[in-house]
């Protein structure tokens, strides 16, 4: 399978002398010392130096990893849902994305909880252009996205990436994950581009696409955080895009968006698991004989599930009310987590930046505004 080599996470054979050469990185010391804050170096490294496969690399340290990192930037990881899903069975979990590695990691951790299988997951090149990142990344089974190629080389490299994906699905048991559309929504937005939809039916090998579609077992994940941890970290892209500006990053934003999403406060976070397409895909095939409209029903069926099923926080209500000048929601929060929400908002942004003002707001408040939305043309 030497056409995946450019994408693919480590093989288990190679991961022991990765881990040796990890050894005494200062990032790895970083890590671990953020992770075991009680153990002595020579501790980790000599459990690190006997490593041998991905999973033990993920169930020994980076589980602990998220544990600390849970008890430490938030109030808490609760899950519904994945009771739905059949232990051994690998499956594709297309996701809403708020964090660039919280979201797998967070749903690694609790499949892990659940003993299901865990995912290989998709990440931007652009987001690992530093070796330790890019070791740690192909160490999680993260496999690589290809970002910025000209447009032939991008067709190639979709198709590449869509029989990648089949190959884990249907030849390694390996479960998948996604986000619904490339980057992390910044202005509370969850929508499936069809896009993805239309890389993955490239490894098609079936010659019916909702036949693949329901080989390859499509499960929409829904997940909030109370408090996104890189909210003003998104501010400069959504000030440049209103002011019809270029936006450039700077050197190291990437690594910075990381280190934030994983050490802010998070407080509440919650992963639910979608129902599996099999019969919403049936329902599809019977109702289009049109490829594009069968894609464009599969995405909206996405979207259904993430907003059906995406948990609003208090904080999501208070924006909403605070854009709307009025106090429509004011049950579902108290007088406090108001003064709190209004309390950090102003010191996270330039609250006399209109711009950065609304955009801020706007990324709290659009889930409450597209659930609502949601609701109703469901009830219509």
């Amino acid at each position: 399978m030497q056409k995946f080599d450019a994408i693919r996470p480590f093989y288990d054979t190679e991961v022991n002398a990765v881990f040796k050469k990890l050894l005494y990185h200062p990032m790895m010391k970083s890590l671990m010392d953020f992770s075991f804050p009680d153990d002595e170096d020579a501790s980790w490294r000599k459990l690190l130096a006997k490593t041998h496969s991905i999973r033990d690399f993920q169930c020994n340290f980076i589980y602990q990893s998220v544990q600390t990192l849970l008890k430490k930037s938030s109030e808490g990881l609760s899950t519904s849902g994945f009771e739905k899903l059949e232990k051994g069975e690998p499956y594709l979990f297309i996701s809403n994305h708020r964090d660039i590695l919280l979201d797998t990691t967070l749903l690694n951790a609790s499949l892990f909880e659940h003993e299901l299988v865990m995912t290989a997951s998709a990440i931007g090149d652009n987001l690992v252009k530093k070796s330790f990142l890019m070791d740690l990344a192909r160490l999680n089974r993260n496999f690589l996205v290809q970002r910025g190629l000209a447009p032939r080389e991008m067709l190639q490299s979709s198709k590449i990436l869509s029989e990648y994906i089949g190959h884990l699905i249907n030849h390694e048991n390996r479960s998948v994950w996604i986000a619904q559309r490339e980057g992390r929504t910044k202005d509370g937005n969850d929508a499936t581009n069809p896009g993805i939809l239309k890389m993955l039916a490239m490894g098609s090998d079936e010659a019916n696409l909702i036949d693949y579609f329901k080989k390859i077992k499509i499960v929409p994940v829904s997940i909030s955080y109370e408090y996104d941890p890189t909210d003003a970290l998104k501010m400069p892209q959504i000030i440049a895009e209103a002011n019809n500006e270029v936006y450039v990053k700077e050197e190291n934003e990437d690594f910075m968006t990381i280190l934030s999403g994983a050490l802010g406060q998070k407080k509440h976070i919650h992963i639910h698991i979608g129902d599996v397409l099999t019969d919403t895909l049936d329902k599809i095939g019977k109702e289009n004989d049109n490829t594009n409209k069968q894609i464009q029903a599969i995405a909206q069926a996405i979207d259904d599930s993430v907003l059906r099923n995406y948990r609003l926080w208090p904080t999501n209500y208070i924006a909403c009310d605070i854009v709307n000048n009025n106090t429509d929601y004011a049950d579902y929060y108290t007088e406090d987590q108001k003064v709190l929400f209004i309390r950090r908002m102003e010191k996270r942004i330039d609250t006399d930046n209109a711009v950065a003002l609304q955009g801020f707001l706007n990324m709290y408040a659009n889930p409450v505004l597209n659930c609502h939305k949601y609701q109703n043309a469901v009830q219509k």
